[in-house]
């Protein structure tokens, strides 16, 4: 019986078209979700045909149990998958760890860069089990945007997509570090936010002895709403490149940990069709997915939350 559970948490994900007004109503918090947004939605879900983010998730899981298992000798720890808006659901993960006999959880979201603010989802949704089973010590891991591997899992990601460029591109190619945008007054709340995204592309420059001229940061996939969103949008940094005669950039997310709409649509079919248009050949990385030094930076995230426990005497 495990002792330990351990949730990877995501925000979810429709898998279809079919799939989106559901998703959406979720989302919301059951508010009405206007037409044209399903449709834009259905839309979008039909150019990419379908999103792996849950099947990425739960392959996930099976290979951080894999290295768990393999690094303790024995099945002492339980990992599942916990979705806010989807299933399989995040209550119901507690629910199987639980009922398996945990009496320790550990919720990993998939965000190396944490704010209880702005993740208030998980913040909420973890609160609301808790306060049901009082008997179970279950926390939400705090950020790990700089744990060693994870800083090697994107490393590696960015001199593999560099290794596949031309030879004369590959000392040259601009770099864009990318965040989802988020509304202005919600970072306004909790600015380290930013700051940690920022210390995420720093840390994966210095690395990769990237000088300043060779980097930049922006954001993408900006949401249906009226207030302000932060600013550059990926695409609001083309006709600079143009200007410079720079035809070719390379796209790496600093926050999405495997393939999912945000990147299947909104970079690969939406900022790529922009950059086509502008005249620059957009290159991106590979998502970490399975990617073993993905796995390992988990595994620490994990151990971390396991050693803080024992100390602070929790479960």
């Amino acid at each position: 019986m495990a002792q330990l559970g351990v949730v990877l948490a995501t925000f979810g994900s429709a898998v279809t078209a079919d799939d989106v007004p559901a998703y959406l109503a979720s989302v919301r918090g059951g508010r009405e979700v206007p037409e044209d947004l399903i449709e834009e939605f259905r839309r979008r879900y039909d150019l990419i045909g379908r999103s792996p983010l849950i099947d990425i998730t739960q392959a996930q899981c099976a290979a951080l149990q894999a290295l768990l298992d393999a690094e303790s000798g024995e099945h002492d720890t339980r990992v599942v998958a916990g979705m806010l808006h989807s299933e399989p659901s995040l209550a119901g993960a507690l629910d199987a760890l639980a009922g398996g006999g945990a009496r320790r959880i550990i919720v990993v979201a998939l965000a190396p860069q944490y704010s209880p603010i702005i993740l208030a989802g998980y913040e909420r949704a973890v609160a609301t089990w808790r306060a049901e089973h009082p008997e179970v010590d279950v926390h939400i891991a705090g950020a790990w945007h700089l744990t060693p591997d994870w800083i090697t899992a994107l490393a590696e990601r960015v001199e593999e997509a560099v290794a596949a460029l031309e030879p004369e591109a590959r000392d040259r190619i601009p770099i864009i570090f990318t965040a989802h945008s988020l509304p202005r007054p919600v970072v306004d709340r909790d600015p380290e936010y930013i700051t940690q995204l920022r210390d995420t592309a720093t840390a994966i420059a210095t690395r990769l002895s990237l000088g300043d001229d060779r980097w930049s940061f922006a954001y993408q996939s900006a949401g249906h709403t009226p207030e302000e969103w932060l600013t550059p949008d990926v695409k609001d940094l083309f006709p600079d490149f143009k200007s410079q005669g720079i035809t070719e950039i390379l796209v790496v997310p600093l926050q999405f940990l495997a393939d999912h709409l945000e990147i299947l649509y909104d970079i690969d079919i939406a900022a790529g069709e922009e950059a086509t248009e502008a005249g620059i050949t957009m290159h991106r990385i590979a998502l970490p997915n399975t990617q073993p030094a993905f796995i390992r930076a988990l595994a620490a995230v994990v151990e971390r939350e396991r050693r803080a426990g024992a100390v602070t005497g929790r479960g």
